[in-house]
C-alpha cells in the first residue's frame, strides 16, 4: 500500500472511500434504535425551515433532502454523515495539496483528521451539526489558502460560499474567517488579496447563503443561543475567581482533549528532527500560527466574560487544520521527510480499524455487561407493543423528546410525530382519530407520570379525553436476560367517543 501511494498519491482517497463504506455499513447492521443527534434529525426532517433550535440548520436541511429523496430509513442518516465526511477529507486533502510541495506530506496531512477524535470517533458516534461544521471548515481551509496563493474569482466565490455554509453549520464558525482575515494582514503576499476588490464579491455570496436563516436569527435570537449559551456557563462557581479558574482548566483540557492524541504520532515521526521542525518557520506555517493564537485568545475572553465549560469538540472548526500546520513545519525545516509517510501509515490504518470495530463491538458488548447504549434500547418492539393496542391508528404520536420522536419516526414514517415546544411547526390533529402519548424516563425504569410539557399539552387539547394509559416493557437489544426497557403511553380520544 506504501508504494501505491507514493506512486499514486490520490489513492488516499480510495483508501478513505472503502472506510467511510464501512463504516456506513457497520452501521446498518447495528440495531434500528438512533442515538440524541440521530433521532433529532430523523424527528426534524419532517420539515424544511429557515431555522430550528439553537442549532444552525445546514446539516437539518441537507438531511431533510436526503430523506426526501429516500425516504426516513437509517440508510438516510448514515449516507448523509459518511459522504460529508469523505468530502471533508477530500477538501481538506486539496487543501494540503495546495500549500504543500511532498504529496506524501499532504497524504500524512489528510490521514492526520484521523488523529483527532472528534472528527474520527465522535462524529461517526453522534454528532451532526459538529459534521457540518467539519465539511464547512474543510471547504474554508481550500478556498482561503486557493484564493492567497492564486486569487482567482472562482477562489474568491468559492471562500464566501464555504463561509456561509460555516455559519449556518455552527455558530462559533464565525470565528475561523474572523481570525483568518486578522492572520493575514502581517504577511504583504497574503494581504493584498484581502484588499482585493473581489473580497466584497466573497462577502456577498457568503451573506446570500446565510440569509434565509440569518432572517430567522433576528426574531429568534434567544432561542439559537439561549441553549449553547448555557452550555458554556454550566459549571457553577462561588465567585469571579473560581469562575475564570474553571473556565481556564476546561479550556486547558479542551486543548489536550482535541491536540493530544494529534501531537503525539506527528512528534513521533518526525523525532529526529523535532527541534528543526518546531523552530522551522514559513509564510504558511506563520499564518495557521496566527489563527491558532487568535482563536485561544477570544476563547481566553470568553472565559473572562464568563464561560466556565468549554468542550473539546467546539474548538473543531479552529484547530481542524493542526495537521496540516505540522505538516507545513516539516517541510519548511527542510529535512528529510521521506520516512514520515511509512512511519505515519500504520497509524492511520489502526485507526482506520478500530474506530468502526469499537463503534460496533460496544453495542454487543455494552449489553452484555448492563451498561446499555441508547441503540440497545429496543425502539421498534416498543412502538408495536403501544400501537397494537390502539383503538384505531392515531392521527399523530406526541412524546417528550426528540431522540425518542425520531426513533417513532423510523419504524413509523406513516406517522406524524410531534414534540411539544419543539419543531418549527405544530401539527393539525385530525379530530375524529386517538392521539398517542408516550414518555419514557431516560434509564428506562417505570415512569407513570407524564412529563409536564406532556401534561400541559394534553390539559390545552380540550377536544380530547384520555381513553386508556398503559406501560410496555421490553429486552433490550443484546441485554441480559430479564433485563427490560419501559415506555408508559397514553390514548388520547374525542371527546363524546
Amino acid at each position: 500500500m506504501l508504494a501505491s501511494l507514493r506512486q499514486r498519491p490520490n489513492l488516499v482517497f480510495a483508501l478513505l472511500a472503502v472506510y467511510f463504506a464501512t463504516n456506513l455499513v457497520l452501521r446498518l447492521l447495528l440495531p434500528r434504535s438512533l442515538d440524541l443527534d440521530e433521532g433529532e434529525q430523523l424527528f426534524l426532517a419532517q420539515w424544511l425551515a429557515a431555522g430550528y433550535n439553537s442549532q444552525p440548520p445546514l446539516y437539518n436541511w441537507l438531511q431533510y433532502g436526503v430523506v426526501a429523496l429516500l425516504g426516513p430509513p437509517l440508510f438516510s442518516l448514515a449516507l448523509l454523515k459518511n459522504l460529508m465526511l469523505f468530502a471533508s477529507y477530500l477538501f481538506f486533502g486539496l487543501a494540503a495539496n495546495t500549500v504543500l510541495r511532498s504529496r506524501e506530506l499532504a497524504i500524512v496531512a489528510v490521514l492526520g483528521l484521523l488523529t483527532i477524535p472528534q472528527v474520527s470517533f465522535e462524529a461517526q458516534r453522534d454528532l451532526s451539526h459538529t459534521v457540518a461544521v467539519i465539511f464547512s471548515t474543510s471547504l474554508f481551509l481550500y478556498a482561503f489558502l486557493r484564493t492567497l496563493k492564486t486569487g482567482t474569482t472562482i477562489s474568491y466565490m468559492l471562500t464566501g460560499l464555504s463561509v456561509g455554509l460555516g455559519v449556518i453549520s455552527k455558530y462559533n464558525f464565525v470565528l475561523l474567517p474572523a481570525a483568518a482575515a486578522l492572520a493575514v494582514l502581517p504577511e504583504p503576499v497574503f494581504r493584498r488579496r484581502l484588499f482585493d476588490w473581489r473580497i466584497l464579491l466573497a462577502g456577498l455570496v457568503a451573506l446570500l447563503v446565510f440569509l434565509p436563516h440569518g432572517l430567522w436569527f433576528l426574531d429568534h435570537v434567544g432561542d439559537a443561543t439561549g441553549r449553547t449559551l448555557g452550555k458554556l456557563t454550566s459549571e457553577e462557581t462561588s465567585g469571579r475567581l473560581e469562575q475564570i479558574l474553571t473556565g481556564l482548566v476546561s479550556l486547558v483540557l479542551a486543548f489536550i482533549g482535541f491536540s493530544a492524541l494529534t501531537l503525539l504520532p506527528f512528534a513521533l515521526i518526525f523525532r529526529e528532527d523535532l527541534k528543526a521542525v518546531l523552530r522551522a518557520r514559513s509564510e504558511w506555517t506563520r499564518l495557521f500560527a496566527r489563527i491558532f493564537l487568535i482563536s485561544a485568545a477570544v476563547l481566553v475572553l470568553m472565559v473572562f466574560f464568563g464561560a466556565t465549560n468549554i468542550k473539546d469538540r467546539w474548538l473543531t472548526p479552529l484547530y481542524l487544520a493542526l495537521p496540516l500546520y505540522l505538516t507545513l513545519k516539516a517541510e519548511a525545516a527542510s529535512t528529510d521527510v521521506s520516512a514520515a509517510l511509512r512511519r505515519f501509515l500504520p497509524v492511520a490504518l489502526t485507526v482506520m480499524v478500530l474506530v468502526p470495530a469499537v463503534l460496533f463491538l460496544r453495542i454487543p458488548v455494552l449489553g452484555m455487561t448492563g451498561r446499555y447504549e441508547k441503540i440497545n434500547v429496543p425502539y421498534g418492539p416498543a412502538i408495536e407493543r403501544m400501537l397494537a393496542e390502539a383503538p384505531a391508528a392515531p392521527a399523530v404520536v406526541v412524546t417528550s423528546d426528540l431522540q425518542m420522536a425520531g426513533n417513532i419516526r423510523l419504524h413509523r414514517p406513516d406517522l406524524p410525530v410531534f414534540v411539544p415546544g419543539q419543531g418549527p411547526v405544530e401539527p393539525v390533529v385530525d379530530a375524529s382519530r386517538p392521539v398517542l402519548v408516550v414518555w419514557r424516563t431516560r434509564d428506562g425504569r417505570p415512569e407513570p407520570r407524564q412529563p409536564e410539557a406532556l401534561a400541559s399539552w394534553i390539559v390545552g387539547n380540550t377536544t380530547f379525553t384520555t381513553a386508556e394509559t398503559g406501560e410496555v416493557a421490553v429486552p433490550y437489544h443484546y441485554g441480559r436476560v430479564g433485563d427490560l426497557y419501559h415506555v408508559a403511553f397514553s390514548y388520547l380520544v374525542p371527546k363524546g367517543d
